[in-house]
């Protein structure tokens, strides 16, 4: 359009034309002769905003569902599908891709071990106790978390509950060296106890020292009495190293954990199993291992 006087005036009673029609609906309230248009505009946009607050949130969502799996153990099967759905409505975001696979492997993890579990995310590392390899999930007791409940993801072992506040949860990580779990040769049975050392691999103490063990075999838990603080069959790692037992009554073992500590973001709280026997199924990670954490 042209810079024409007419296009100018035109332009300066529009202005006015708005500023009246903003002063009469201020003026008005709700008897406002404009709220009618204001209500049908907020009709036909409203469920598009709420669609795009539901697409931007995805993951928060997802974990929310988890959560409630602790109510049933059957809902399992439910938040599989959930998660289905919700994998279909992510974007390209790498973020959120990633966050997907690691929830629908978790999913997965607790399915094959038949454990019931509340969905948490990693909110702070460290912690006031002094330990020092610990993570601070979004759970507590209000959500019926308990001290000394067992925490995995979808590669194995995270560790245990050690604190418990209203909303969020203190867990000391396998790898600590405060740490130690009961351990069982996924082929052979055998019986061993882990510990950990920091950013190095864990040191298993196997009770029998002419146990037959070699680079690569599988450790799982072995589980607790209770099944607390630990359920049975949570992969812990591979054998790495194996020392020679010089007719000691132990053998040492060095294995490295599947799960990457330095990396933790979506875990789940064990809070149910369907089976209270000390089953050796293992909840088997994929067939190929994870990489190992960074050094």
């Amino acid at each position: 359009m042209r810079d024409t006087r007419e296009s100018r005036l035109l332009l300066v009673l529009l202005i006015a034309i708005a500023f009246a029609l903003i002063t009469v609906d201020i003026r008005g309230g709700e008897e406002s002769p404009v709220d009618g248009a204001r209500r049908a505009a907020a009709t036909v946009f409203g469920p598009v905003e709420n669609g795009l607050a539901t697409a931007v949130d995805p993951i928060g969502n997802a974990i929310g569902a988890v959560r409630d799996s602790g109510e049933r153990h059957d809902r399992l099967a439910v938040l599989e599908r959930e998660n289905a759905a919700l994998k279909q409505k992510l974007g390209s975001d790498d973020r959120n891709r990633n966050r997907a696979r690691a929830l629908d492997k978790m999913l997965r993890t607790a399915g094959a071990g038949q454990y019931g579990i509340k969905g948490a995310e990693v909110i702070a590392i460290g912690a006031a106790q002094g330990f020092s390899w610990t993570v601070t999930i979004d759970v507590g007791s209000n959500d019926g978390i308990e001290r000394d409940m067992t925490v995995l993801n979808g590669d194995g072992l995270v560790g245990r509950v050690t604190t418990v506040g209203p909303d969020a949860a203190t867990v000391l990580l396998a790898n600590d060296p405060d740490f130690t779990v009961g351990t069982r040769l996924e082929k052979t049975d055998e019986l061993g106890f882990a510990n950990g050392q920091g950013d190095r691999p864990l040191r298993v103490q196997m009770l029998n020292g002419k146990a037959k063990v070699k680079a690569g075999d599988r450790l799982v838990t072995f589980g607790s009495q209770a099944e607390k603080p630990f359920v049975p069959g949570v992969p812990v790692g591979r054998v790495t190293r194996v020392d020679p037992s010089g007719g000691d009554l132990t053998r040492t073992v060095y294995v490295r954990p599947y799960v990457g500590f330095t990396k933790l973001d979506i875990v789940g709280v064990v809070v149910e199993t369907r089976s209270r026997t000390r089953a050796t199924r293992s909840c088997r990670p994929s067939p190929q291992d994870p990489s190992p954490p960074p050094r």
